[in-house]
């Protein structure tokens, strides 16, 4: 998968532009890390029940020009893809998903082109 300027997650209705406004700073105090090819990456629990093993997380990387990101919804490990909308807890991780990612538009991370 490579770096996009906007993300729509499958099953969701909304779609995500990375701000022209974003700031190196504010990845850092979201709890992005940076790794070591510069790039910067979340991962965030869905699980409000289990947030230190949960079933789901939210996993962003944005490149390190803050340019293009990937986002997905990955099981609890991360090792595979998974489609929180379609979950038997779909309610609650789905409030939770839009809860961080409101914050991320918030703080200028991300724009909602909502319904797009």
């Amino acid at each position: 998968m490579e770096f996009a300027k906007s993300v729509k997650l499958n099953g969701d209705k909304d779609t995500y532009s990375i701000s022209p406004d974003i700031k190196k700073f504010t990845l850092m105090d979201l709890g992005f890390e940076q790794t070591r090819m510069g790039n910067f990456e979340y991962k965030g629990s869905l699980d409000t029940d289990n947030p230190f093993k949960p079933i789901a997380r939210l996993r962003i990387l944005i490149n390190a020009d803050l340019d293009g990101f990937k986002m997905e919804t990955v099981s609890g490990n991360g090792a595979r893809k998974i489609n929180i909308f379609t979950h038997q807890r779909s309610a609650e991780f789905v409030e939770q998903l839009h809860f961080i990612l409101k914050e991320m538009c918030e703080r200028n991370v991300f724009i909602n082109d909502e319904g797009k």
